[in-house]
């Protein structure tokens, strides 16, 4: 590994800014969030950048890195071509604050609107219920999502078409199932997929999935699911014939 690297960093406020170069030392084990710590400990004092665990735990320190939604704590820099400068810029997604930090408080408005888990009652005297593993193993993959909203970032119904206010995204898709499929939840969340949280706009191309850090299956698992609870209530011609 080179002993310096070029690290073109995004810096600015509100939206304007400008790229800047920045070059400084780097050894052996470093990620990405490492070389942009040095560069705010010795040229760049004033630099915003969100972090917290440094253990890809935490989602904080979401960027994009050579045009890629990613985890800076999560990439290495013997990943990445050090012959040419690094791009890091904040989420494209979300409002941007400063430098390499947005805005992504829509996302907890986004989870209000969802409704809350509703278990049915239990069925064992104990007052606990009695489920089978497989359907506990299935919304448990969903678990795993450490909220780092790369899959908003990369999803083109937000990044491109903007439609916050109509789209809830890939990672409320997965909240969403995470209940839908919870064996002992009984609360009813389709009709709001079709008619208040956009999911007709996915177009199942599996960005959201390729970015995922936790490697969540999202599109298979969650989306694609989901959109066929959707079509079986609301077009599925035989249903309509026998209701």
């Amino acid at each position: 590994m080179a002993d310096t690297a070029t690290f073109r960093i995004w810096r600015g406020e509100r939206g304007t800014g400008k790229f800047v170069d920045y070059k400084t030392e780097i050894s052996s084990g470093m990620v990405v969030l490492d070389a942009v710590h040095r560069v705010q400990a010795t040229v760049a004092n004033d630099m915003a950048v969100r972090w917290n665990c440094k253990a890809g735990k935490c989602g904080s320190c979401s960027a994009e890195i050579n045009g890629k939604p990613r985890l800076m704590c999560m990439t290495r820099l013997n990943q990445l071509d050090l012959t040419q400068p690094v791009t890091i810029e904040p989420m494209q997604t979300f409002p941007h604050v400063k430098d390499l930090v947005t805005d992504v408080s829509w996302n907890y408005e986004v989870k209000k609107k969802i409704a809350k888990f509703k278990p049915r009652k239990p069925d064992a005297a104990d007052g606990s219920w009695r489920v089978q593993q497989a359907d506990v193993d299935r919304p448990q993959e969903f678990r795993k999502c450490i909220e780092c909203f790369l899959c908003q970032d990369v999803c083109h119904v937000l990044r491109d078409h903007h439609l916050h206010d109509e789209f809830i995204g890939p990672r409320f898709l997965i909240y969403t199932a995470q209940m839908e499929m919870n064996p002992i939840d009984t609360g009813d969340r389709v009709p709001a997929l079709k008619e208040d949280f956009g999911i007709g706009y996915c177009n199942i191309t599996k960005c959201c999935t390729k970015v995922c850090p936790e490697e969540i299956k999202i599109t298979d698992n969650a989306i694609i699911p989901l959109k066929e609870r959707v079509v079986d209530v609301f077009f599925d011609p035989l249903a309509k014939m026998f209701k």
